[in-house]
């Protein structure tokens, strides 16, 4: 809201005549208008989930890859003018107790090439051949069928045809699909799995801790209404996007979580608020105005912070990265649009009945304070070195590991044992040698075709190298496959194809699925800083803009930064170092997964940004009443500490039920996240930042003149 700027106002003063700001009259509008925001809003969600059936099966299982890529480029070379013998390819290995050879097993092969053959994304199946993909022992064949479709059609194929390719297996033939689609179809699979598994674990846990936080039966119902209404949109819309862009199913599973952390977070601040307002004026649509015009302000720049946060993920060129991005802001978007709207004309027409079905525990003070927190405010006033050294200790000892911390694309090994492209892997591995799963493409104008045979023939890091084969659609190129020595988890074929890069002629590309999640893992190295830079900037500017002084604002960001290392830091100490790993049921891989430190950094920075901006929002309310930096320190933390407590918690138990799933994915993001919200709330929020509020004093709330003449005049105190 813009208001006329004010010096701060004693406790007393009265706003009573004072008129409500937009929010306040968006929040009266909906509370005497209930009936017409139930109907958009069910008009909304019915459209929309309308779709949301078709969510699972429609949205994208690839797009890991990093666009414009040397190696994407190859694919797409590769399916255009080698009739679909690209990365994306699906290929099918058949072993056997003898020679493949044998009328049984080529019976077996002949009824796997007819099932691939009769699928329209097959654009061709290339039968084994002797010297290349038939092993030297005979007991071993691979059926290669070409991409005759995009990457996410081919996963797609790829989760029809290996259940029945597998059925094919008996005799002592095993039939089993592996390559680049069936493992991100088996992996995806997998994770989504476990992620569904382990949210609906979660959900009888957050269930009793809202109850426990909102003292009400009643009042502990309303973020499911947040949550439901901001699901069945964007499970909606995450399909209606998929149309015009392709988006990763992940992107479902991460707009559920925050659809859930944030409906929790803003249904907590406004009830808290609400029930305050209603004690004073006892008139409904009194106390949502004000609630809107304070607590409803905080929200709607909480939930800004939150988008511009995960916005700075678009500037990774990897469509599963920016469809994650864009289904949690989507989530964020409906979320917001429902606590803004539907949520005020709720709490207007329940009144007093939100305290319906109250629990007699942890009543709030007469203004909507918790007196636990508020006394714990004045101790940490009291003792502000006592409290917040040790905790900065913590924080800082948490976050040294982080030097060393070092990130690839994970292995097969996230793959269940018994899903069909891991166990294709290592019947590849054992009849080809370690490094054929990761053949690599290279592709070469044909004229330059010989000299660049003999060069990967004669490069140590290469132990086979296929004969070269010209496209037969007179584009001139060649494809030239070489089988490296090492396996594609092994740090040593990054070496060697960066070699291969720099020696070959330079009409030469190098590609391949391996080759791709090289070059992925680069991208992410590469945008990682610049990521990291955007957020925090513009997570200080909004923090500016909100609270109107420069200290604090950085104040805020830091300490963000603070706790995020700190979840980092334990992350390489669990993950790469493996404490904790037999507990957690794990084999530790030796490095973090390489999207984790680009994408986990945007998700926690932006669940802190929204515990952040709850406490200073409170504080500066405060402040602006008072003019005292005691009152807004403590006034932050009695009025906005229950709240931060009690989101923090569901978080916490939420994440951590992602710790127990069996993939390591589900693993690495329910304890980097879980880790990164307890240390954020209980170190940060609720210790380190109020103590820094107690040091700073006035000067943390200072804004120089020539700012003031910059930043539109956003006030927090009612009236």
């Amino acid at each position: 809201m813009l208001t006329a700027r004010s010096a701060p106002r004693p406790a007393d003063a009265s706003t009573a005549g004072a008129p409500p700001g937009a929010l306040g009259r968006l929040g009266t509008w909906a509370t005497t208008h209930l009936r017409v925001v139930l109907v958009l809003w069910l008009i909304l969600i019915a459209v929309l989930g309308a779709f949301a059936p078709k969510v699972t099966s429609s949205l994208a299982g690839a797009g890991w890859q990093a666009n414009g890529s040397e190696s994407v480029q190859v694919r797409e070379l590769a399916q255009r003018h080698f009739g679909g013998n690209a990365s994306s390819a699906l290929q099918v290995v058949v072993t056997a107790d003898r020679p493949v050879s044998d009328p049984a097993a080529q019976k077996v092969i002949a009824k796997a090439t007819d099932l691939l053959e009769r699928d329209p994304r097959i654009s061709g199946v290339v039968a084994p051949q002797q010297g290349a993909t038939i092993s030297r022992d005979g007991k071993a064949a691979i059926l290669l069928a070409g991409a005759g479709a995009g990457p996410n059609d081919m996963v797609r194929a790829a989760d029809d045809l290996k259940k029945p390719l597998a059925a094919l297996s008996g005799g002592g033939v095993t039939v089993n699909a592996t390559g680049s689609s069936v493992m991100w179809g088996d992996f995806n699979t997998a994770n989504h799995d476990a992620m569904m598994h382990s949210e609906m674990v979660s959900w009888p846990v957050t269930m009793v801790i809202l109850v426990l936080a909102f003292g009400s039966l009643v009042a502990a119902g309303l973020p499911l209404l947040l949550t439901i209404a901001g699901l069945a949109a964007s499970s909606g819309a995450l399909v209606l996007l998929n149309h015009l862009t392709p988006t990763s199913i992940w992107a479902m599973n991460f707009a559920m979580m925050f659809a859930l952390a944030l409906g929790i977070d803003y249904a907590l601040f406004l009830v808290v608020r609400f029930r305050a307002a209603l004690a004073r004026h006892g008139d409904p649509v009194k106390a949502v105005a004000e609630t809107m015009d304070t607590a409803g302000k905080a929200v709607a720049l909480s939930g800004l912070t939150v988008l511009v946060s995960l916005s700075a993920v678009m500037l990774v060129p990897a469509p599963a990265f920016r469809s994650m991005a864009l289904g949690i802001m989507l989530a964020v978007v409906f979320v917001l649009g429902a606590t803004l709207t539907l949520l005020p004309a709720v709490l207007g027409r329940l009144g007093k009945r939100v305290n319906a079905a109250s629990l007699p525990i942890a009543r709030p003070g007469g203004d909507g304070s918790s007196p636990r927190f508020t006394a714990w405010g004045e101790r940490l006033w009291r003792h502000p070195f006592r409290y917040g050294v040790p905790a900065l200790l913590v924080l800082v000892a948490l976050a040294a590991p982080v030097i060393g911390l070092r990130t690839a694309m994970p292995s097969i090994t996230v793959v269940p044992e018994g899903d069909s492209s891991r166990a294709g892997y290592v019947a590849v591995q054992k009849a080809f040698g370690d490094g054929a799963p990761g053949t690599l493409q290279i592709l070469t104008p044909t004229a330059d075709a010989p000299q660049t045979a003999r060069q990967v023939a004669g490069h140590g890091g290469i132990a086979g190298v296929m004969p070269p084969v010209q496209a037969a659609d007179g584009s001139g190129l060649t494809m030239i496959q070489a089988v490296p020595s090492a396996d594609p988890s092994d740090p040593a074929l990054a070496g060697t194809v960066d070699a291969l890069r720099h020696d070959l002629p330079a009409s030469a590309q190098v590609g391949g699925a391996a080759v791709e999640n090289l070059d992925l893992q680069k991208t992410l190295n590469d945008k990682t800083p610049l990521v990291m830079g955007v957020v925090l900037v513009l997570g200080f500017l909004l923090l500016l803009v909100t609270l109107q002084a420069p200290l604090v604002a950085l104040l805020g960001t830091v300490t963000n930064l603070l706790a995020t290392a700190g979840a980092f830091g334990a992350a390489r100490l669990i993950f790469q170092d493996g404490h904790g790993a037999g507990l957690f049921g794990f084999t530790p891989q030796g490095f973090l997964d390489g999207w984790a430190p680009v994408f986990f950094f945007a998700m926690i920075f932006a669940i802190a940004m929204d515990y952040t901006v709850f406490l200073l929002s409170t504080a500066k309310e405060h402040y602006e009443r008072t003019g005292e930096p005691r009152a807004a320190a403590i006034g932050a933390i009695g009025h906005s500490g229950r709240v931060i407590f009690a989101a923090a918690a569901v978080m916490v138990a939420v994440f951590f039920t992602f710790a127990l799933s069996g993939p390591l994915p589900p693993k690495e993001m329910g304890i980097v996240l879980g880790v990164a919200v307890l240390l954020d709330a209980a170190l940060v929020r609720l210790i380190l930042l109020p103590v820094l509020l107690r040091l700073t004093g006035r000067a943390a709330w200072h804004t120089p003149r020539w700012l003031k003449r910059i930043l539109p005049d956003i006030h927090f105190s009612h009236g």
